[in-house]
Formats: C-alpha cells, structure tokens, sequence
C-alpha cells in the first residue's frame, strides 16, 4: 500500500492559515473593548480583576528583616468556554482565471477570496457577540452604568441635554474604582450622529475651524479614544439593525495583544492558541468547487466590570 506524502497527509494548511490568522475587518471595533489574547485549552477559569488590581498600593516600605508585602493580580473567576465555530469558504472552478491557477486547482489569490468572506462572516458573529456583552447592563454594577431617557438623550438638542457631563461622570466613575482614566470610548453609529449634531458638541469645536466634529475632535473633547461601531446585522426575514445599537461603553482596557491573561483590564477575547485554521481544501467533482474549511474557538468575556462603564440609550 503505497504511504501518503507529508502534504498528503497533512490536516491543517499552514500557508492559508497563516493568511486567516493575519486577516483584519477594519469595520469590526470589539477589540477596542476585548483585545484578543491566547488561551491553551477550550475551557477554564476567567481571570477576573478586582480594583486592587488596578491601583498602586501605599506604605510597601519595609524594615530590615521584616517580611515583604505580597499582592495577587487578578484571581480565577467565572468559568469560561470556548466555543468552536466552522465554516466552509467556496472558491468554484469558473471564477479562476487560467493564469493564476496553480498545479493544485486554485490559486492563493483565489483562496484569499473565499477566507476574506468567511472571515468577514465570523467577524461579525463575534463582533455581535462582543457588542452584546458590553451592553448588557446586568454586567455592570449600579455605580457604573446609566439609562438616559426623554430629554436627557443626546438626540434631544433641546439643550437640557449634555453628553460631556455624562461621559465625565462615567469617567470619574471608572477613575474612583481602580485609579485608571477609561481610555476607549465605544459609540454606535447613531450616537455618532447625534454628536456631532449636538449643540453642545458644535458649541465646544466652533473655534477649532471644523464646520462638522469628527471622531478624532470627538476624542480630544472626551479625552477618550472614541471608536465608532458601523457594523450592521440583520435578521433571517432581512431586518437590519445597528450592532452596536444606541449605546456607549467607556472603558480602559489593554488594546494591544497580550501574550497572557495577567493585565488589568476590561475584558478580553480569548482565543484558542492556533486558530483560527484552516484544514486542507478539497475538490467536490458534483459542484466543480474547491472549499476551503474554517474553524475559530473563542469567546469574549469580561475581566474587569469596574474598569468599565454603560450608558444605554443614549439616543432615542
């Protein structure tokens, strides 16, 4: 019985996988809240910050001979599971062009297009699922979060309305709770457009030489990152909404990668150490189709509800 060659052999595709690990959607913004970090098993316990975790520690001076103060960062919370999602990216036979196509049947070209959409797809499964941790109210504690209602909401330019007083009062929050200024501000697509409206806003930039405020004067005014959530979701009858519906979420969190669950922050994305992979593509005769198999196990979860703050409804 003739032995199959290592490629033969071989599962996961180490080329394409290397392109699906390295794919970006710029449109998704969740990282802004839940930076991805590696994790080595499916399953465990979430590292969870409380706000000593956050702050410097007074009087760590110590006397010859006396014993060294000690001090634990974070602690083993809530369990957490990964989740494994799959699918499959198509690539048929008639969109390849001759002269791209390798000895193999398809093209690397050929094979980014078929990773891009079903990246772009898990993109934003996880994106709904980030954005419906963050603005679950139950997830905060009654000192961090706030509904704003009637003409308190930033869509009401009445003037009784005043979105740089609420966020200063969610950053004062946050700063009193773990000694750390939010430094990411998330906003959905329709308080943006409130913002930049409001008459408060205007009145604020008007000698800045900008007609319209933008994210980056939005930033400077808030003295916050302000990243604008433009993910839209629909249903199966064809019903699109916001993803990150009328809310805003201030936070400080850890926005670069991290090679370990060990920093205080808001939340994280927990990713299986690997993925997302992609398994050897195949050829199915019936369809003249190659299909390129995917797989992502992760899971959004909070570290730190006191390094955060909701407001809900921020716009009617």
């Amino acid at each position: 019985m003739p032995q199959l060659t290592p490629a033969q052999a071989r599962v996961i595709n180490p080329v394409l996988t290397s392109i699906a690990q390295g794919y970006q959607n710029s449109e998704m913004i969740g990282s802004a809240l839940f930076p991805q970090v590696a994790v080595g098993t499916r399953a465990g316990n979430i590292i969870t910050f409380g706000k000593e975790s956050f702050m410097q520690y007074a009087d760590l001076a110590r006397a010859p001979g006396s014993a060294t103060k000690r001090v634990q960062f974070g602690y083993s919370g809530a369990p957490f599971a990964l989740v494994d999602y799959s699918l499959e990216g198509s690539l048929p036979i008639e969109v390849l062009q001759e002269g791209l196509a390798s000895d193999k049947g398809f093209s690397i070209d050929g094979a980014q297009i078929a990773l891009k959409s079903v990246q772009d797809i898990m993109a934003l499964r996880l994106e709904i699922a980030q954005a419906t941790l963050a603005t679950t109210a139950a997830n905060y504690g009654s000192s961090n979060k706030v509904t704003l209602s009637g003409t308190s909401q930033w869509s009401d330019f009445s003037g009784t309305s005043n979105p740089v007083a609420v966020v200063e009062t969610a950053k004062d929050s946050i700063r009193q709770q773990t000694g750390k200024r939010p430094n990411v501000m998330v906003i959905g697509a329709q308080v943006f457009k409130a913002l930049i409206q409001h008459p408060v806003i205007i009145d604020r930039v008007k000698y800045t030489g900008r007609d319209v405020p933008t994210v980056e004067l939005l930033s400077a005014l808030f003295g916050v990152r302000v990243v604008v959530g433009d993910g839209i979701k629909s249903t199966d009858a064809g019903v699109f909404s916001d993803v990150w519906g009328k809310h805003a979420v201030l936070a400080y969190t850890e926005t670069s990668p991290l090679a370990a669950m060990g920093t205080p922050t808001f939340g994280y994305t927990y990713n299986l150490g690997g993925y997302p992979l992609v398994e050897e593509p195949y050829y199915e005769r019936n369809s003249k189709t190659w299909y390129f198999p995917v797989t992502r196990a992760e899971a959004p979860v909070i570290a730190g509800a006191t390094a955060g703050y909701l407001i809900t409804n921020a716009v009617a």
